[in-house]
């Protein structure tokens, strides 16, 4: 799987900085799933985001063709 949350909040000129205060979630936290730092998501973060950007989780990750389960 692959983040692209970033292109999502550029192609919607939202920043990492809005987005946390809207969702409240840690900055940290969007900056590591925007720049592909981590491993796992929650579902509940999946949500918030989904909620405030008003989209799907198709717009916040990619399924690249031979990643490992």
């Amino acid at each position: 799987m692959k983040v692209i949350l970033n292109k999502t909040l550029e192609n919607r000129k939202i920043s990492q900085y809005k987005l946390a205060k809207d969702t409240g979630i840690a900055a940290s936290t969007l900056n590591n799933l925007c720049n592909n730092k981590t491993s796992s998501i929650q579902f509940s973060i999946l949500d918030k985001i989904c909620d405030v950007l008003d989209c799907e989780v198709s717009d916040i990750l990619l399924h690249e063709k031979g990643d490992t389960p």
